[in-house]
């Protein structure tokens, strides 16, 4: 029987063959090809487009979006905002590592070159825009500027005038750019940024995007459906009607003074081909945030946004195919009872979700939960019997492989985070308002134990019938030697959430949780040691398969340990979504979390 600690996943999805990440150990199996957030994207020829996002991804694409390739940035640092002067030449900047990230490429997207800015400031770069290959200016947090007129070999600082974020910037020619920004910053320069004299639109909304064609004639858009027109080089703005007053607008691109496309939340396309003067909306399948998008010619564009979202329209937006495959849900647990047969938990709005393989993940099966409550985490005793836990009390059981799955009564309305069973009959389900219940025939019936606590509780794990631990907010430990009739508190020393727990041994115990926390006991729990860890990332699950080989997950941390937690080891995610890991043996593992990420590893994520 493996013993893993709990959970978290969130989306759901159904996935085609793995796609190899930028760690070597870990492949993409939902969505397809990837699931980290796209910030950035270049629609460069009738078949060819590049993407950039979380976790230093850079797509590309030559078959018009049949199929995308992943290349390598160099970097696992999130990539913000991409700029291309021709089908070759093009930057991407993003958040900070060692200084301040500016890639450039000279093939395409298919190789990327680091350069070094010439600052010491280590700042994240949300946005940047070429007008030619050696003219660009790169914006971001702290109203910083930077500038290069040598393709980017050296980069000056400017002055911007504002501490204010900027979001986005768009240069016409050398001379003549705008940058926009949060608290509706509006800044401008005629002089390549020597100088830049802020203007008024009106607004205080968060700006993000502006398109510019020629030096008096743009766009910019912002939250609540902010559109603002300017035809005289930003000295007046004039709000426009965007139809969308509860959307978030995130990205604009204008082909000329007539024709463009605004997107945002909720899979918001908008289109014009006045100037403005009056705005469609244009059709998804997603309901996915697009935060960029890139138009060729008239017909031809990409957008691209949350959990890798992509769509492309060939006929200037009247239809727009979805080309990332995989549902989007987040998944919150993930549950594995052979290298073959898993389950995977999670939802959305109104929907809970649940995912099935019985085939390592090359496919997930949708099952239906027959609830709208969240899912939150789900345990396997064999292949055809599990129990998934979530919001408003809810227990699921199946013992058909999840052909139908029974909604058992809880007696509690509170909501459950974990759950573990010992063998067929014997388990444990803890939730919020420190609630604990039990079962001793497979969950169809639960009673109520009395945990001593008001605190969450997330995680939980036990070692055998009788001794278990939980473990949730306040760094709260309880452990029980007497199958729950009495539960213990213990002393963890941190004063944050703990997320999971894992037993390897009677006595050596592992818990996980925020500020990268790893707590580790060989005294089953008298005392508790913190692990050093080198990530501040929250982590969230953890799984062990034998006393000495465990994996923890949380964002974008993946650590590995091969001697029972007392040393841990950085693995390469390939994201930022992780949450929930479940490993079978020290080298088959699956990791789930937001936007429905579903990640394998079949070496150990070496």
């Amino acid at each position: 029987m493996r013993r893993v600690s709990r959970i978290l996943v969130m989306f759901l999805g159904i996935t085609g063959v793995g796609t190899k990440s930028l760690a070597s150990g870990w492949l993409w199996q939902n969505p397809q090809p990837q699931g980290n957030y796209l910030h950035g994207v270049a629609t460069l020829g009738p078949q060819t487009a590049v993407a950039v996002g979380d976790f230093g991804t850079i797509l590309r694409t030559a078959d018009g979006g049949t199929t995308w390739s992943f290349q390598s940035s160099g970097t696992t640092n999130d990539l913000l905002g991409l700029s291309f002067v021709d089908a070759k030449t093009g930057w991407a900047v993003g958040q900070p590592g060692q200084g301040t990230t500016i890639l450039r490429t000279t093939d395409g997207g298919i190789t990327w070159v680091p350069q070094p800015t010439g600052s010491s400031c280590s700042c994240t770069l949300s946005a940047v825009s070429f007008v030619d290959a050696n003219t660009g200016t790169a914006v971001g947090a702290g109203g910083f500027i930077l500038r290069t007129t040598d393709a980017g070999v050296t980069w000056t600082r400017q002055f911007s005038g504002t501490s204010n974020l900027l979001t986005a910037v768009s240069f016409v020619d050398a001379k003549t750019g705008t940058a926009v920004g949060e608290r509706g910053t509006i800044l401008r320069t005629t002089d390549g940024g020597n100088i830049w004299t802020p203007q008024s639109g009106g607004t205080t909304a968060y700006l993000t995007a502006v398109s510019f064609l020629e030096a008096n004639t743009g766009t910019l858009v912002g939250w609540d459906g902010t559109i603002l027109r300017t035809t005289d080089g930003g000295a007046t703005w004039t709000p426009q009607f965007s139809g969308k007053t509860h959307a978030a607008l995130l990205a604009v691109s204008f082909l000329d003074a007539n024709t463009g496309t605004a997107v945002g939340s909720s899979g918001t396309i908008l289109r014009t081909t006045d100037g403005g003067g009056t705005w469609t909306p244009q059709s998804t399948d997603t309901t996915n945030a697009l935060t960029a998008v890139s138009f060729l010619d008239s017909n031809t564009g990409t957008a691209v946004g949350n959990g890798g979202t992509l769509v492309r329209t060939t006929d200037g937006g009247a239809t727009w195919t979805t080309q990332s495959r995989g549902l989007t849900h987040n998944l919150y647990g993930v549950s594995f009872v052979d290298a073959n047969t898993g389950t995977a938990v999670g939802g959305a709005f109104l929907e809970g979700t649940i995912l099935r393989t019985t085939d390592g993940g090359t496919t997930w099966a949708r099952q239906s939960s027959g609830t709208t409550n969240l899912l939150w985490s789900v345990f396997h005793t064999d292949a055809d019997s599990a129990i998934a836990v979530g919001n408003v009390g809810t227990i699921l059981r199946t013992t058909d492989g999840g052909i139908t799955w029974v909604r058992q009564s809880s007696g509690t309305s509170s909501t459950l985070f974990g759950v573990s069973f010992v063998d067929a009959h014997t388990g444990t389900v803890v939730g919020s308002s420190g609630t604990i219940l039990r079962t001793t025939d497979g969950g169809i019936t639960w009673m109520r134990q009395f945990s001593g606590t008001t605190n969450v509780l997330h995680g939980i794990s036990f070692l055998d019938a009788k001794t278990g631990m939980a473990v949730g907010w306040g760094g709260t430990i309880l452990a029980t030697t007497n199958g729950g009739e009495t539960w213990t508190s213990q002393s963890s020393g941190v004063i944050w959430e703990l997320d999971g727990v894992a037993f390897l041994d009677a006595n050596t115990q592992i818990a996980v949780g925020r500020m990268g926390t790893i707590l580790r006991t060989s005294n089953a729990g008298d005392t508790w040691t913190r692990v050093s860890t080198g990530t501040f990332q929250p982590l969230s699950g953890v799984s062990f398969v034998d006393a000495k080989a465990g994996t923890a997950v949380g964002g974008r941390a993946v650590l590995r340990t091969s001697d029972g937690g007392a040393t841990w080891r950085a693995q390469t995610s390939g994201t930022n979504n992780l949450v929930a890991v479940s490993f079978v043996d020290a080298k088959t593992g699956t990791a789930v979390g937001y936007f429905g990420s579903i990640l394998r590893t079949t070496t150990g994520g070496e």
